[in-house]
């Protein structure tokens, strides 16, 4: 009797482990059952949403939920962010939340630089932006004018 309950018991485990061992049932909603007005909020991720896993489409909720308190110039930013974000791939996403953890633990004073050289950045026109963009994609061992290193020589 008593190996039989013992037998029981692991058949039960054996059936709820991998349901278990798979983490927190998503509670999350999927994009049809969502009001129109979080639907309105989160709308670049429309295309991915039901793939997003639970965490962080409850992140994205709460984004929802601030949505109708921000200002419009707000609201539009953080959708422009929302379309960029949509836009990379896995690879990036993870780097980006990388660079934002280690700038997180970075001194505030650093913090406070990297935002006044991305201010300076933004107040930018677009062509002085591509002319840096350009000079950074420049190899580091080339200077302007000059070949590069091993290339042909007329």
């Amino acid at each position: 009797m008593a190996k039989a309950r013992f037998s029981g018991l692991i058949l039960v485990l054996a059936l709820l482990g991998p349901a278990h061992a798979a983490g927190p049932l998503d509670t999350a909603p999927s994009w049809s059952a969502m009001s129109a007005q979080e639907q309105r909020a989160l709308a670049p991720l429309a295309a991915e949403w039901d793939t997003l896993d639970g965490t962080r489409k409850t992140k994205w909720l709460g984004l929802a939920r601030r949505f109708p308190s921000m200002t419009p110039q707000e609201q539009e930013r953080v959708q422009a962010r929302m379309t960029d974000w949509a836009k990379l791939t896995p690879e990036q996403r993870n780097k980006a939340r990388d660079q934002y953890r280690s700038m997180r633990k970075s001194p505030p004073e650093e913090r406070e630089a990297l935002k006044q050289r991305w201010q300076e950045y933004e107040n930018l026109s677009p062509e002085e932006r591509q002319h840096m963009t350009d000079k950074a994609a420049q190899p580091a061992n080339r200077l302007p004018g000059k070949p590069a290193t091993g290339a042909a020589r007329p």
